[in-house]
């Protein structure tokens, strides 16, 4: 062990418990602790296997070794176009202070409250790709509406 590094003491000692291993007679792997009941060897697979597999390949070729023409599936027929809901039609302030029923009377809770149940029903995220503009300007003429109420408030 003097004179040579750690590596090469180990790499020697592997070699020598290896060659010993060679001298012995062939051992089956199995892991300890397990019986061999959980364990299948592999020249114990059923001999008919593979040729299942080479039968089932024929039955799918034609007798004239071309494959046989498979009808594809019918297409899909292409989804409908979403309906817009009728609510992110209404774009106009006017229309969407309606919607929100701003009122003199509000406090900054009610506000609030009024803000994130429009927002549940408007949000961009909440709604179907193609009516995601009409959503993000409803979100911002209400958010702009309610934050000019809440500085009336002030």
């Amino acid at each position: 062990m003097f004179g040579r590094s750690v590596f090469q003491s180990v790499v020697e000692r592997l070699a020598a418990e290896r060659a010993a291993e060679d001298d012995d007679e062939p051992r089956a792997h199995r892991v300890s602790g397990l019986s061999s009941g959980f364990v299948r060897e592999a020249g114990a697979a059923p001999a008919t296997d593979g040729r299942r597999a080479e039968d089932l390949y024929r039955d799918l070729m034609a007798e004239d070794g071309e494959a046989e023409s498979i009808v594809p599936p019918a297409e899909p027929a292409p989804p409908e176009p979403p309906v817009m809901p009728a609510h992110l039609a209404r774009l106009l302030p006017q229309e969407i202070a309606e919607d929100l029923a701003l009122s003199a009377d509000d406090t900054a809770a009610i506000l609030a409250e009024k803000r994130r149940r429009f927002a549940r029903a408007n949000h961009p995220d909440g709604v179907h790709e193609a009516f995601r503009d009409a959503a993000n300007m409803r979100m911002k003429v209400a958010n702009l509406l309610i934050d000019e109420a809440l500085a009336r408030l002030a």
